[in-house]
């Protein structure tokens, strides 16, 4: 790439950096690795209640970023939000095993059983978060839920006194939640828990000035959630979506690649500019690396060559592989981005380990391969149905006319698929009604898992397309089954 930094050690910076980057399932955030892309910022704004993102957006770093007071510092001086460092956090709903600050989905599940009010449930959980002492003292959750239940005057007062405190002191509460696809195996009844959460949140926000809850959640989980209680409208007047533009996804690779720890990361820094020292090993790029799609593309070009072949007629590399991890909603999930890169380095580095660049163009394309086979596992997880409805075009290529895919699913008995998965029951996702075909091909396409090219032409984009085996002439090759 540069004289101080060499082809083969671009690489392996590429491996490492990229492939342990963005998982925060797995790895905690951290001062050095942590990236505060502009499109974000909106997400930590103490006014805003929803924070909306699809699988590897985001949603779980910033939960985990808003509960750590040295991480909520970065994030202040880097959005210019002085009023994160007088914050103060807890968690809600998470998925660490913490039975002294919220129930766990088994003790949920009980709950429920014995017909506790999903609004006392979080209710007892907003109580646990202020510490409250007599609540604090009761052992299990079904008591709290109880004590909630039975003293709604003493609720009251715990939310104004808390309020004024933090009045007093200038500083914001935040009570935070996130997995909330963990709450219940049953997603209809995971739905009426969301739901009761959205209600108590808006409570907080309309009682309180000092008080919010922050709830990080799936956009087809808030979606399906009943809204059916006074205002319901107003949670939903100014939520925060987590998206990705190039500019981010690019910024977020550079700045994983200069902040690892070792000399490889060094010489990577000293080849992009004066990127910013600030200390206990964090560095920040320089703006234009991580905010100028010109700058980017020139350092991309210097670890990937410029086209996708040898000449420009296959694509330019910089726009190509964002384009092609792109869903139907133009989104790209940072997570797949980093899983690209990452395998693109590898294969490059074992198959075509003489390129004269870090990343072959063959090498960037099976990284896309990888990338739809991770994205295609997740909806399988996340949203069952539509893994089934897109499974039925396999060997098709794109695109396609709306009547060939209904009548491929009549010919694949989609319906009774969907009906044995547990249709609108099924415990993580179902459609509206499974035999509405018209309807479900809407659905897909909202979900971004489908686009239309025209009235009646269907497309599929290649970050779902690749892994379920649908083709397209002149397109990124299917996976290899």
């Amino acid at each position: 790439m540069t004289d101080s930094l060499s082809t083969e050690e671009c690489r392996e910076l590429l491996i490492t950096a990229a492939g342990n980057a963005f998982d925060a399932d797995s790895a905690e955030p951290n001062l050095r690795l942590l990236f505060t892309p502009a499109t974000h910022r909106l997400a930590l704004d103490s006014d805003v209640t929803l924070v909306r993102g699809a699988r590897g957006t985001g949603k779980t770093v910033w939960f985990k970023v808003l509960n750590d007071e040295r991480l909520r510092g970065i994030a202040a001086a880097a959005y210019m939000m002085p009023w994160l460092r007088s914050a103060t956090a807890t968690t809600g709903f998470g998925t660490a095993t913490a039975p002294d600050r919220y129930p766990s989905p088994g003790v949920i599940q009980k709950l429920l059983k014995d017909e506790a009010d999903p609004v006392e449930i979080w209710h007892a959980v907003v109580l646990v978060a202020l510490g409250v002492p007599e609540v604090i003292a009761i052992e299990k959750w079904a008591d709290k839920v109880s004590w909630a239940a039975d003293n709604p005057e003493e609720y009251d007062r715990a939310l104004f006194e808390h309020d004024r405190a933090e009045g007093d002191r200038n500083g914001t509460k935040l009570i935070l939640f996130d997995a909330l696809d963990h709450l219940h195996s049953d997603r209809k009844v995971a739905d009426t828990l969301v739901s009761a959460l959205l209600r108590v949140a808006l409570e907080l926000r309309l009682r309180t000035r000092r008080i919010r809850a922050k709830i990080f959640i799936r956009p087809d989980m808030y979606h399906s959630a009943p809204k059916n209680f006074p205002d319901a409208s107003k949670i939903g007047a100014n939520p925060a979506d987590l998206t990705w533009t190039t500019e981010g996804l690019y910024g977020l690779l550079f700045h994983q690649l200069g902040n690892v720890e070792g000399q490889d990361a060094a010489r990577f820094r000293a080849s992009t500019g004066r990127w910013q020292d600030e200390g206990d090993g964090r560095f920040v790029a320089p703006v234009e690396a991580i905010a100028n799609k010109e700058r980017q593309e020139e350092i991309f070009v210097g670890i990937a060559g410029p086209y996708m072949g040898t000449t420009k007629q296959k694509g330019y590399t910089y726009t190509w592989l964002p384009n092609h991890l792109q869903d139907g909603n133009r989104e790209v999930s940072p997570r797949s981005f980093l899983k690209a890169v990452s395998k693109a380095a590898e294969v490059t580095r074992d198959t075509y380990a003489g390129h004269e660049f870090a990343l072959h163009h063959d090498g960037i394309r099976q990284g896309v391969q990888e990338a739809s086979k991770v994205r295609a596992d997740e909806i399988t997880e996340d949203i069952p149905w539509a893994a089934e409805a897109i499974k039925t075009l396999n060997g098709l290529q794109v695109p396609i006319e709306e009547s060939a895919v209904l009548r491929c699913w009549r010919e694949h008995q989609l319906t009774a698929t969907l009906n044995e998965l547990g249709g609108v029951d099924d415990h993580r996702s179902g459609p509206l009604d499974t035999s509405d075909h018209l309807g479900l091909i809407d659905q897909l396409v909202e979900l971004g898992v489908m686009t239309r090219r025209t009235a009646h032409r269907l497309d599929l984009p290649d970050v779902y397309r690749i892994a379920f085996g649908v083709g397209r002439k002149g397109g990124v090759p299917r996976r290899a089954t």
